[in-house]
């Protein structure tokens, strides 16, 4: 049996060589509309074999004060922090969630100067756009407790008898007495297979970030196996969501067991 990538090549030629034919010709008009329905029919056949993650995703979502603040520290920009991030999910999420479930915590919003994590939603399939509603919607305001948000999220992953995946996304440093690194190192000992990624935006934009707290969340990636990734821009977000948002691990079940 010829290879797909064969077939491909194929269906390819035959609408070049159908498009070359008289267009008022009705045979070439069907030609056409068949080598188009046939092509399609592969690129669906294609996602239908793509295999799903075999876990589960948390994003820990920072909407903290500082990310309303705008991605040239110091001078006038119309771009905010957030407005950037909001694009690059945008980006990435509708391909991620056909593939993976994902939930979604935000920190920072909520009463005055208390450290406040909300849970919007534990993993569910294709959650792409109830992601986008919670994101587009939030103002950023608050504290950075990001050590207490990633808990949140390795609770609902059921991590002490599941593996699952948290993708921490922080512009600053921890704000509420949390230790990252210690964090990471309970979570190596005590969970089943919890990763971390952690998405560092602009963490040198501000000066009161010092080294430590690079190295704090770094130590936290590290210790559960997973990635460290700084981004400055909006295209360098997209690939790092599309890195930690992936599926390392798989399986083939059938479209319908994320339904």
């Amino acid at each position: 049996m010829p290879s797909r990538h064969a077939r491909h090549a194929a269906l390819a030629l035959l609408v070049v060589l159908a498009s070359h034919m008289a267009a008022s010709t009705p045979q070439a008009m069907a030609q056409d509309a068949m080598a188009q329905d046939a092509m399609a029919q592969e690129a669906t056949a294609d996602d239908d074999a793509r295999p799903y993650c075999t876990e589960d995703a948390m994003i820990v979502f920072d909407a903290s004060g500082s990310m309303a603040g705008n991605t040239v520290q110091g001078l006038f920009s119309d771009k905010s922090r957030i407005g950037e991030v909001r694009a690059a999910l945008t980006e990435v999420l509708p391909n991620a969630t056909r593939f993976r479930k994902i939930g979604l915590i935000t920190y920072g919003p909520g009463p005055y100067q208390q450290c406040n994590v909300r849970l919007n939603f534990p993993p569910e399939p294709n959650a792409g756009q109830r992601i986008l509603r919670v994101v587009n919607a939030i103002n950023p305001a608050g504290k950075t407790p990001l050590v207490t948000a990633v808990v949140a999220a390795a609770k609902v992953l059921d991590h002490k008898t599941a593996p699952g995946t948290i993708v921490l996304l922080t512009d600053g440093e921890e704000t509420c007495g949390g230790e990252p690194c210690e964090l990471g190192k309970l979570l190596k000992a005590k969970s089943r297979q919890i990763t971390v990624h952690v998405v560092g935006y602009q963490l040198r934009s501000f000066r009161w970030t010092g080294a430590q707290s690079f190295l704090d969340t770094k130590c936290l990636a590290e210790e559960t196996g997973g990635l460290y990734i700084t981004a400055n821009n909006r295209q360098e977000l997209i690939e790092a969501f599309r890195k930690t948002l992936g599926c390392p691990m798989m399986s083939a079940a059938p479209r319908g067991a994320l339904r």
